[in-house]
């Protein structure tokens, strides 16, 4: 249920790419154990992979360079995972069910845009899937800009390509960097529990357990 009943004012919805439009978290975290086992680091890689949730790859990479010190350049690391990534999100196709509707639904009231700590060829690869490319004429990826989350660098500059102030802006997000990114960037922030506890989601402005919520909260009277 929505943490409050506060009345949402937007013309822009941003969403969040991973664990709120596909279901990439447990994926990208075994996109890094099959490359880790390959570099030769499977049972002493170091990563306690819940602290990385919402961040970018880069962040996973610095920290376990700096731990292993591996004779491969920072972006061979990069591409090595995100080629694996991206076989799993083509082999398995793992958008949550009731995000095509969601979208589709959404695209006729609001502006919608994309903005993810994933790179942009991992973004291509998910929004191929069910043709979501189509709803979203802005996306922009942490290669976009300085700072990943829980920086407000992505969502600022989402708000800049779809020309609308922050104030007029909802961030749909399922992770605490990405809540705090959101409210850093002065935006509205629905919080998803798709990937953490409601808890430690707390500083959203409403916290759902389920897509419905969403759509009743974004799409209110419209029929499901």
């Amino acid at each position: 249920m929505p943490k409050n009943l506060k009345h949402i004012t937007a013309k822009g919805i941003i969403f969040d790419m991973d664990g709120v439009i596909v279901d990439s978290e447990p994926r990208h975290q075994q996109a890094f154990m099959e490359v880790f086992q390959d570099l030769g680091y499977g049972a002493n890689h170091g990563i306690q992979f819940d602290q990385y949730l919402g961040k970018s790859d880069q962040a996973v990479w610095d920290d376990f360079v700096a731990m292993h010190h591996p004779p491969h350049s920072m972006e061979s690391l990069l591409q090595l995972k995100q080629n694996r990534l991206i076989e799993l999100i083509r082999s398995e196709r793992p958008l949550f069910e009731p995000i095509p509707k969601l979208i589709s639904d959404l695209s006729a009231f609001y502006c919608l845009s994309v903005a993810s700590g994933s790179l942009h060829a991992v973004i291509d690869e998910v929004l191929k899937l069910e043709d979501l490319r189509a709803f979203f004429p802005t996306v922009v990826s942490v290669e976009d800009v300085q700072r990943g989350k829980p920086a407000p660098d992505v969502f600022l500059r989402a708000a800049e390509l779809m020309q609308l102030e922050p104030r007029d802006l909802c961030v749909i997000e399922d992770s605490a960097a990405g809540v705090r990114a959101g409210k850093s960037a002065g935006m509205q922030v629905i919080a998803i529990t798709n990937s953490l506890e409601a808890n430690q989601l707390s500083e959203a402005d409403w916290i759902v357990d389920d897509y419905l919520s969403i759509r009743e909260l974004l799409l209110p009277g419209l029929n499901r």
